[in-house]
This record gives structure tokens, C-alpha cells and sequence, in this order.
């Protein structure tokens, strides 16, 4: 089969079209003929940072959409033809080749109303977002407190803030910086949009929004650290996904902030007891997707599935001025 993998970690050239042999499904899996995926952050750092095993060449890739066409004999939730959609293990290979192994408890029936193209965009940032949201901050569906989320345009930010808006009474807040993304955040359903390189507390003070109950960072954590506990309430709570280098935990004290950092990866890597929960969790958001209430966030039209196009996107998104989700569809030359 097709794939896009890499033998050495590096810059985007490292990546290149290899032809693998197609794999069986066994146990939990579904073997999963791949029709659209879409490219993430992590992709990047993983390509950058982790060198494979020597012969083993790494493949990518942790968004997809498809049609399943085996079933291990542990399988009981979907069968061959179903068309799914799911965000993938982080400890195997990944989508970004032509037929894909995936454990049944983290995939969902896609949603009926999308394209395929449009459902890729989802699965990795919505799981991701819903887990914020609920499991990490655990955050009541009856809560009327204020949330602010920055670097609200991008993957992530795009889905959540449109499961705050639908699924709690809070008020929304979302930071960007340039007016194509602050519309952009405004469009998800966000109650207000503030400018991230501007003082922030000063741009909420100004709405009438003296603190905020919760804070969710999803880029550049320790840049903005000490501004964003400024527009906390004392015993607030901050939430997490990046890998700040260099933040100071002791800023949290005075406040009695508690810090709560999110891994979308945590319930595949570590096989817990929920994790079955991603299933779930995909197919309540399908649901609401298909009732109108969530739109994808994909952005752009999708090229096909190989190595320069894949190259193309990992650039887009190191360049860290990506408006939503990139997504390519179909394997050709």
C-alpha cells in the first residue's frame, strides 16, 4: 500500500511516498481504508524529534476518515463498510497511508452531513477539546462562568469554542491576533474576541469582565502565563495542551489556581479503563454535527494524500498562522 513515512527525524524533507505491506486486523482493530486525513501539530513535532527504529520507517499522521474493511475478532462495535472517523494512538503507526490499523474503543461512525474531507478536520481537536472541557477543568453543563481560551482560531480552539457555546451557559472568550482569525473565532460562536499580543485583563476590564473562572492555553503557555493568572479568579482554574519550556508553577500560588494539562493521547497510550470514552465522546459529537449544532473547521480545499502535499501542510502549520484545520483527501501522484 501507499504511505508517507520518514527514516530520520528532521524538517520537513524527511518526508517521503514509500510502499508498505497492507496489515491485518487483529483483537480490537478495524483495518480502515483511509479517504481523507488531517494534519496536526503533533505530526510536526513527532517528525521533527522522533528518530524511528532503524528499518522501521514512521508514519504519521493521527486524523482520519474511512471505510472499514476488516474487523479483529474482538470487534463488536462497527463492521466492514462502515464509514468512520477517529484521532488515532500515538504509539502506532499512524493515517497517513493508504489502509490504517485503529482500536475500535476510539473511533466513531462519521457524521452523515459531512463530506469526508470535512469530518477529517474533527476527531483529533474535538476529542481533545471535549476532554478539556469535562474531564480536565470538569466543568458543570449548568455553569454560567466565563471561560477564556487563547490562540482561539487555530485546530483546537475552532471546535472548542463552539462545544462551550452549545453544551454550557458560559461565557466565551476567545483570543487572536489578526482580523481574518478574530472573525474567524467570532464565527464558532464566541461571545468576545480579544487581542493576545495587547494586554489582555486591561481588554476584558473594558467589556465589564473584571476576572474569569477558567483559563484554557493552547499555545505559547509560558509567553502568556503571568497576564493570564492576572485575569484569573483567585481559585480559578488553567488549563493546558502545549509544552511550555520554561513555566514558573510558583505564579500560580497566590491564587490557589490549580493547573490541569490535557494529552488527547492519554486514554490510547495507557489503555485506561474509560477508554472506550473517545467512542463515546466522537459519537455524541457526530450527533450534534449532524443536527446543525457543530461545523467543521476545516479551511481551505483539500489536495491529495502524498509526501509534497503533506510537506506543504506541515509548513502551514509550523508557521503557526493557520486558521482552523488542514486536511488532505484521496492518494494520488
Amino acid at each position: 500500500m501507499k504511505a508517507i513515512a520518514y527514516q530520520q527525524a528532521g524538517g520537513i524533507d524527511v518526508l517521503s511516498d514509500i510502499i508498505v505491506p497492507k496489515p491485518e486486523a487483529q483483537g480490537y482493530d478495524l483495518l480502515v481504508e483511509i479517504s481523507a486525513i488531517a494534519v496536526n501539530p503533533v505530526d510536526c513535532k513527532v517528525r521533527a524529534h522522533v528518530t524511528p527504529e532503524p528499518d522501521q520507517p514512521k508514519i504519521l499522521g493521527w486524523d482520519a476518515v474511512g471505510i472499514v474493511r476488516e474487523v479483529g475478532n474482538k470487534v463488536s462495535l462497527f463492521k466492514p463498510g462502515d464509514q468512520v472517523w477517529y484521532a488515532g494512538d500515538l504509539t502506532r503507526q499512524g493515517c497517513n497511508s493508504e489502509f490504517h490499523l485503529v482500536d475500535e474503543r476510539i473511533v466513531g461512525l462519521k457524521p452523515r452531513s459531512l463530506t469526508d474531507t470535512e469530518a477529517a478536520a474533527l476527531p483529533l481537536t474535538t476529542l481533545t477539546a471535549w476532554e478539556l472541557l469535562f474531564d480536565r477543568l470538569q466543568i458543570n453543563r449548568k455553569d454560567e462562568g466565563s471561560l477564556l481560551i487563547t490562540g482561539a482560531a487555530g485546530g483546537v480552539g475552532s471546535i472548542l469554542v463552539q462545544l462551550a457555546k452549545q453544551l454550557t451557559p458560559m461565557t466565551v472568550i476567545g483570543t487572536a491576533s489578526r482580523p481574518e482569525s478574530q472573525q474567524w473565532v467570532r464565527d464558532r460562536g464566541a461571545d468576545l474576541v480579544i487581542d493576545h499580543q495587547s494586554p489582555m485583563l486591561a481588554q476584558l476590564q473594558a467589556h465589564g469582565i473584571k476576572e474569569v473562572d477558567y483559563v484554557i492555553s493552547l499555545t505559547h503557555t509560558d509567553q502568556h502565563a503571568e497576564e493570564l493568572i492576572n485575569c484569573l479568579k483567585p481559585q480559578g482554574k488553567f488549563a493546558l495542551i502545549d509544552d511550555p519550556l520554561d513555566l514558573d508553577i510558583k505564579l500560580f500560588k497566590r491564587k490557589s489556581i490549580s493547573i490541569h494539562w490535557e494529552m488527547m493521547y492519554t486514554r490510547s497510550m495507557y489503555h485506561t479503563v474509560d477508554m472506550i470514552e473517545q467512542h463515546r465522546i466522537l459519537t455524541r459529537v457526530a450527533d450534534m454535527v449532524d443536527s446543525g449544532r457543530i461545523k467543521t473547521t476545516l479551511n481551505g480545499e483539500p489536495a491529495p494524500i502524498n509526501a509534497k502535499n503533506l510537506r506543504l501542510a506541515h509548513q502551514q502549520i509550523e508557521g503557526g498562522r493557520s486558521l482552523g484545520k488542514v486536511v488532505l483527501s484521496g492518494f494520488g501522484d
